[in-house]
C-alpha cells in the first residue's frame, strides 16, 4: 500500500436517525429492516447521496430475527444507494454502533475506502419468538425417527402447553442476570443511592427537553411513522415522581427503577464518514474528526458489580495513546443505561482508591456542566445498536457548533466491555 494513504484523518460528515420510541409504541410492528431502510433513506436525502456507490456500510442489530442474516447489505439494497455499495454486518451489544464506526473509519484511514455509513439498530419490540427447547428437541427426534410409529410416539409427547413462545431472555450467560441485575450489585458496592439516581435521571431530561426546545435534534432526525421527536422523554417528571416508583430488579432492597434506567426502546442511526479528500469533493463540511478509540474488556463474573465497568479500562489507555488527561475535554457523552452505572464510573475516575483496585491510575474528577448536555439515553431511550450513532452525532454536532475542541464518549456494553472514543474538532 502506498505510504501517502496510511493514516488519513477520518471525518464525520453526515448523521442521521429516525425518533427512538418507547417498546410497544409507534415502532411496534416495524422490523429491523424498516427502521434501518428508513434511517438510511433520510440520510441519503439529506446529503445527496442517491446513485452513488459507497465504499461500504456496516451496523448491525443486537436483537435479530433468523432471516436477518445479512441485515446491512440487505437494507442497502433497499435504498437508492448504488447496489454496488458493499455492506456487512457487526454486533457487539451496546457497542455496536461505535465498534461499526470505527471499523468503517479504519478503512477510510488505511486508504482501503474513501466513505462509508456506519450504523445500527434494534426493536425491542419485534423480537424472535422460539419454541421451548422441549418441543424443539421431541420435534428433531420426530424427524430422525425410522419409522411411522416412532415417528408418531415422539409427536404425542408434545402437548399444548409446549407451544407457549419464549422470548430471548436479555440475561448475562455467565451469571444468569440482567444488566439491571448487575448494576444493582454496582450501586450497593459503589453506595450509588437511590436519590442520587433519580436526581441524576430528572437532569437529563431537563436537558433533553431544553435540546429540544431549542431545535438542536431538528436537523438530526428524520420523521417515522407517524413520530417526529423521541417519546421516551419526560418534560414533567419529577423527584417526587421518580421517587414513588418501585425497584425494577431486585424487589425488595434495590435503588434501580424503570425512571433511573433506560428504558426499552426501538430506533435506528448512522453516520456518513469520509475522508477529507472525499468531503471537499463532495461539498460537505466537517463537524468533526475522530482521533482516537480504545475497547476494553472486564472480569464480571465474579464480580458481578464489573459488568458495565469496562470504560474504567479503556479511558486512561486512550488518554494516555492521545497525551491528554480527563480534564481536557470540552464535552462528556457517557451513555447512560443506568443512572447508577454512569455515578459509579465517575467515583471510580475519581478515586484513586477505586482506581486502584482496578490496578489503574485516577483519572480525576470532570465538570459535570459539561457532561451529556443535551441529555442522554435515559431520556431519549436506548434501541441497543443504534446508541453509538447517536452518541457520535450529537457530539460532532456541539463541537461544530462551539468551531473547535475535544469531546469524549464512553459506552458500556453487556459482556462486560466497554469503548470509549475522542473526537476533535
Amino acid at each position: 500500500m502506498p505510504t501517502d494513504t496510511i493514516a488519513r484523518k477520518v471525518a464525520i460528515v453526515g448523521y442521521n436517525r429516525i425518533p427512538f420510541a418507547r417498546q410497544f409504541t409507534n415502532y411496534a410492528e416495524a422490523s429491523n429492516t424498516d427502521m434501518m431502510v428508513a434511517t438510511l433513506n433520510g440520510l441519503i436525502d439529506k446529503y445527496n447521496l442517491a446513485g452513488k456507490q459507497l465504499g461500504e456500510v456496516a451496523g448491525g442489530a443486537v436483537i435479530k430475527h433468523s432471516w436477518e442474516i445479512n441485515l446491512m447489505r440487505e437494507c442497502v439494497l433497499h435504498t437508492s444507494l448504488d447496489p454496488k455499495t458493499p455492506a456487512c454486518d457487526i454486533q457487539q451489544a451496546c457497542n455496536t454502533g461505535l465498534e461499526a464506526s470505527m471499523y468503517i473509519a479504519n478503512k477510510i484511514a488505511l486508504g482501503q475506502i474513501d466513505c462509508g455509513i456506519a450504523g445500527g439498530v434494534d426493536s425491542t419490540s419485534n423480537v424472535p419468538l422460539y419454541l421451548n427447547e422441549h418441543v424443539r428437541k421431541l420435534l428433531l427426534r420426530a424427524r430422525r425417527s425410522k419409522s411411522a410409529t416412532e415417528r408418531i410416539g415422539n409427536i404425542l409427547k408434545i402437548k399444548l402447553k409446549d407451544f407457549s413462545p419464549e422470548a430471548p431472555a436479555n440475561l448475562e450467560p455467565g451469571t444468569g442476570l440482567s444488566m439491571g441485575g448487575h448494576t444493582e450489585y454496582t450501586a450497593k458496592f459503589y453506595n450509588i443511592t437511590r436519590e442520587a439516581q433519580d436526581l441524576f435521571s430528572l437532569q437529563s431530561h431537563q436537558k433533553m427537553t431544553a435540546a429540544t426546545d431549542r431545535g438542536f435534534f431538528s436537523d438530526m432526525v428524520s420523521p417515522f411513522l407517524g413520530l417526529t421527536q423521541d417519546n421516551n422523554m419526560r418534560r414533567d417528571t419529577s423527584l417526587e415522581k421518580l421517587a414513588k416508583l418501585r425497584p425494577a430488579f431486585d424487589k425488595e432492597h434495590g435503588t434501580l427503577t424503570a425512571g433511573n434506567s433506560s428504558p426499552l426502546t426501538d430506533g435506528a442511526s448512522c453516520l456518513l464518514l469520509a475522508s477529507e479528500e472525499w468531503a471537499n469533493a463532495n461539498g460537505l463540511p466537517i463537524l468533526a474528526y475522530i482521533t482516537y478509540a480504545e475497547m476494553a474488556a472486564i472480569e464480571y463474573i465474579e464480580n458481578k458489580q464489573n459488568l458495565l465497568l469496562a470504560p474504567v479500562y479503556a479511558a486512561p489507555r486512550m488518554l494516555q495513546k492521545a497525551g491528554l488527561k480527563l480534564q481536557d475535554f470540552d464535552f462528556y457523552e457517557i451513555h447512560e443505561a443506568f443512572a447508577a452505572q454512569v455515578l459509579a464510573l465517575l467515583k471510580i475516575w475519581e478515586s484513586e482508591e477505586l482506581s486502584s483496585a482496578f490496578g489503574v491510575t485516577a483519572l480525576g474528577s470532570i465538570d459535570l456542566t459539561k457532561l451529556n448536555v443535551n441529555g442522554s439515553s435515559l431520556a431519549t431511550g436506548h434501541p441497543f445498536a443504534a446508541t453509538g450513532g447517536r452518541v457520535i452525532a450529537t457530539l460532532a454536532k456541539l463541537l461544530n457548533e462551539k468551531g473547535s475542541g475535544k469531546g469524549l464518549i464512553s459506552v458500556c456494553a453487556a459482556g462486560g466491555q466497554g469503548m470509549t472514543m475522542i473526537l476533535e474538532k
